[in-house]
């Protein structure tokens, strides 16, 4: 895939607001509404409705009144090649610049729009072409396929009792993953469920540090996990 025809004239804010998106489908599976891509940008509706005028314009999105936007072919396309500079760029920082898992998302951020293919190839390379960043987060491949999720539910969707696998943590806040990571909730770490309160927070215990670690439900909503084979029903 060529970068320069996917972004071709397309400016840095563009890049970010397809990107939004595309994370957005993941996460709600419908058409995103004007006022989750404000509130995942951090700007104002009128200036995302500005934005997403001209990306309609350049076929990049699908709108319909009152209903939100999804991405065209073209526009994933755009968003799976940035999201994939992204994570590679997490993961190559972390393995190979000694990068906190909480440092890397910043960093990536300002890098992601300004690789070239063959850098982007050469730090495939140099990981070995890893399947997921340091947040368990899937890297699309080089083809720029949609990546397979494997973690579809978040801890808040488990009982008390349950025992699962941390497999993403799609948090961004380094307050957030400094807490996580200090309580033992990362990538590959088992958790039991030992209380989900009436107003969401949700106690587990980490086979990491054998803590109990108190997620509330704003950040627990990030936490990504699957079952243990032998906790399915």
């Amino acid at each position: 895939m060529d970068l320069n025809r996917c972004t071709m004239m397309l400016s840095d804010v563009m890049e970010d607001y397809l990107k939004a998106i595309y994370q957005l489908q993941g996460e709600h599976e419908e058409r995103i509404k004007t006022s989750a891509i404000a509130d995942a940008l951090e700007v104002t509706s009128p200036t995302v409705t500005s934005m997403l005028e001209k990306l309609e314009e350049r076929g990049l999105v699908d709108r319909e009144k009152y209903r939100g936007v999804t991405l065209t072919d073209e526009g994933e396309t755009v968003a799976l090649e940035v999201v994939r500079h992204h994570r590679l760029l997490e993961a190559y920082l972390t393995e190979h610049l000694d990068y906190d898992w909480s440092e890397v998302h910043a960093e990536a951020d300002r890098l992601e729009h300004h690789i070239s293919e063959d850098f982007e190839a050469r730090v495939a390379d140099a990981l070995d072409e890893p399947k997921v960043d340091p947040h368990g987060s899937p890297i699309p491949s080089a083809d720029l396929e949609p990546p397979d999720r494997s973690a579809d539910k978040s801890v808040t969707e488990f009982a008390e009792g349950d025992v699962v696998v941390v497999e993403e943590v799609a948090d961004h806040d380094p307050e957030v993953l400094s807490y996580l990571a200090t309580h033992g909730v990362e990538p590959g770490v088992e958790l039991e469920i030992l209380e989900v309160a009436p107003f969401g927070m949700v106690t587990a215990r980490s086979s990491e540090t054998v803590d109990d670690v108190s997620l509330p439900e704003g950040v627990a909503h990030h936490v990504r996990v699957t079952p243990l084979p032998q906790a399915e029903s």
